[in-house]
């Protein structure tokens, strides 16, 4: 999927040529690039298919969650009621320095998975790990260096940025091309289609505003 934005990202900005929706478009490809960059790599196919048919049932993405830190620990909860009945096996969480993926097992018949790219901030993975708690999973990300987090991925720095942004500007139609990159960079496909529709319909509106008439 993210490829598949990479590749329209990619289509976009050579059509493009004012330097405003260039800059817009460099931006998100830049992103992405980073994104794709840090995903996990793919597992061979025969372990892939050895896990899917060893899951059973059918797989629920966990989208909701908490977190605090302290000086040397990133903690993320996780709530799952039942968690805790599970045999520990079928509780697994993989690190890498910039990322870590949590999938639960046949959990009432469901399986639970959670991943996270871009860490705000490089981990340890040997001293990453994960506990099991009543009606919940606790995630532990230590940290490599003891320093506070202000969020916990790359891309919520950014949006925060972004938006912070959109709104500190003096100049009106700063503030509306900071939203519309917002919106860009965190739409889905038809958005992103949308936006550019818009853009092209308003360099022919210039164009056209552009040609001196003869009378």
């Amino acid at each position: 999927q993210l490829q598949k934005d990479l590749e329209e990202v990619k289509e976009l900005l050579v059509k493009a040529t004012r330097k405003r929706v260039r800059d817009v478009l460099v931006t998100e490809k830049h992103k992405l690039e980073l994104e794709i960059k840090n995903q996990p790599p793919p597992k061979p196919k025969d372990v892939a298919e050895e896990e899917k048919s060893s899951l059973g049932g059918y797989t629920v993405k966990i989208n909701n969650y908490g977190w605090d830190q302290s000086d040397k620990f990133v903690k993320i909860y996780i709530s799952l009621n039942g968690v805790q009945k599970l045999p520990a096996e079928n509780v697994q969480v993989n690190f890498t320095e910039r990322s870590f993926d949590l999938l639960v097992k046949n959990l009432n018949g469901k399986n639970y998975t959670m991943t996270f790219n871009n860490l705000l901030k490089p981990i340890s993975v040997e001293g990453s790990s994960r506990k099991i708690k009543t009606d919940m999973v606790l995630v532990m990300c230590k940290k490599k260096r003891e320093e506070k987090w202000d969020c916990l991925t790359q891309v919520e720095k950014e949006s925060k940025e972004k938006e912070k942004a959109a709104y500190d500007t003096t100049d009106p139609s700063e503030g509306l091309m900071n939203i519309l990159k917002k919106m860009y960079a965190e739409g889905d496909d038809e958005m992103k289609r949308t936006i550019n529709k818009a853009w092209v319909e308003s360099r022919e509106k210039q164009y056209k505003g552009d040609i001196p008439m003869d009378i």
